[in-house]
């Protein structure tokens, strides 16, 4: 059976980081078995969803280079779920309430004053077709709930957290649809889960109690259950879900100068016990995803981390694949040079500023300002050679005895005007001969 999957945001905000994750771990599971990703855009909530939103997920995904096999609009299906409720209703699977909020609020306090569960104690089931009528003609519109079989007991093997068992009488019937007829998130989910054909649903263990009523719907339909994984939510590195992770999304972290391959190293791996390996390409990522791998306990976010994996994909980086984004007249020569000083992609117009030029000169003592004069001539009288670095170094070596420190840092910070960067070696051919000198004839004058 081919391996189909599925993310499912609701357009009413921007993707962050757990969102993100679970897109990308459903997109890795059907890669790597050769399946289907869909992306279902959950837009039922017509006063809250945008269409800006739904096209910010679509760029947020592919920025990270999901790409799913088909997209589909819940609001586009409505019939599809009216058709389902109406064979429920008629097989006595759903049935309507009238509890207002305050009045579910104040049983639920009663109950739990009593050390009960706080159940809904489907009182409405009670009301008979006269009731109904009086409540339809005073303007009351009911609200439906899936009616739960209490004698089934619900049994499930989770990919992540292994078998799972929950007592139906403990229990509520879930509210599927409100009073003015939209749809709440269960119904119309397993619908289309059944509907698409999915076969593997991966999300956060903060729906492991709607797969419990879900797994009750897919039989009411008389559809096939898919297999369900549940994964650890997301906390900070502090160890707790900070504000700052539940709101952290693409735009900020693009802004942050994280590149997408560093994105996706790190959440591939995040709650596994596999290590996060830069190195590794999307298809060798995707041939390693094992829901074996997952563990029980929170998995961190450290942004810290994501940085230093940052830095990580950013030295290993083609110039082709960053061309576009480099500073104007910017070389392949001069990226290969640079590229491991830097842990963002911006700070490549810091260092080709360096090259380029103009450099502000150190101010330096007598003795160094005449090891920079000599270094000048040297340089100036010098034939131009493939490693003319080397060859400076060497003379100067030989002329003064320095070495060391002595010998290279003074001439590092005359030539860019930095205590430290990338190879010289590298450098001193792309600020060239002409250049060069002029930087240390200055600096010996500063």
């Amino acid at each position: 059976m081919t391996t189909i999957t599925r993310f499912a945001p609701s357009p009413t905000g921007v993707l962050h980081v757990g969102n993100i994750r679970a897109a990308l771990h459903n997109w890795l599971l059907a890669r790597r078995d050769g399946g289907r990703f869909i992306l279902r855009i959950d837009d039922t909530d017509n006063a809250r969803s945008e269409e800006a939103f739904v096209q910010g997920i679509r760029d947020d995904l592919a920025w990270l280079g999901i790409v799913p096999d088909a997209e589909y609009r819940q609001s586009a299906r409505f019939a599809l779920y009216e058709a389902a409720f109406e064979r429920l209703a008629a097989q006595g699977r759903v049935y309507r309430c009238y509890e207002s909020a305050q009045e579910l609020d104040l049983k639920r306090k009663v109950l739990l004053g009593r050390g009960l569960p706080p159940i809904y104690d489907r009182a409405a089931l009670a009301l008979t077709q006269s009731d109904h009528d009086a409540r339809a003609a005073a303007g009351e519109r009911p609200h439906w709930r899936f009616l739960l079989d209490r004698d089934a007991p619900i049994e499930w093997d989770d990919g992540i957290r292994g078998a799972q068992h929950f007592d139906p009488r403990q229990l509520s019937d879930p509210v599927v649809r409100r009073g003015d007829g939209s749809w709440l998130y269960l119904l119309p989910s397993a619908i289309d889960d059944a509907d698409m054909g999915i076969t593997d649903v991966l999300r956060g263990e903060d729906h492991v109690s709607n797969t419990a009523a879900q797994l009750q719907m897919f039989d009411a339909i008389g559809a096939q259950r898919p297999r369900f994984a549940h994964e650890a939510l997301l906390v900070g590195s502090e160890g707790k879900l900070s504000k700052r992770l539940g709101a952290l999304g693409v735009a900020a972290l693009r802004e942050a100068g994280i590149e997408p391959e560093a994105l996706v190293a790190l959440l591939a791996r995040l709650g596994t016990s596999d290590p996060v390996d830069p190195s590794l390409e999307v298809e060798s990522l995707a041939a390693g995803f094992d829901l074996s791998h997952f563990g029980r306990a929170p998995a961190r976010f450290d942004e810290a981390e994501l940085h230093r994996i940052n830095a990580a994909i950013v030295h290993r980086l083609s110039f082709e694949r960053v061309a576009n984004k480099l500073p104007a007249g910017m070389t392949a020569q001069a990226w290969d040079a640079i590229r491991g000083n830097l842990a963002h992609l911006d700070e490549a117009a810091e260092w080709w500023g360096v090259i380029t030029g103009p450099v502000a000169p150190p101010a330096t003592d007598e003795e160094t300002a005449g090891f920079l004069a000599l270094a000048a001539n040297t340089l100036s009288d010098a034939e131009w050679q493939d490693d003319p670095w080397h060859a400076l170094t060497a003379n100067l070596k030989n002329a003064t005895g320095r070495k060391g420190k002595a010998l290279f840092l003074p001439l590092r910070q005359a030539l860019t005007g930095r205590d430290h960067g990338p190879d010289m070696a590298a450098l001193l051919p792309l600020i060239g001969q002409t250049e060069a000198a002029a930087r240390l004839r200055a600096a010996a004058r500063a």
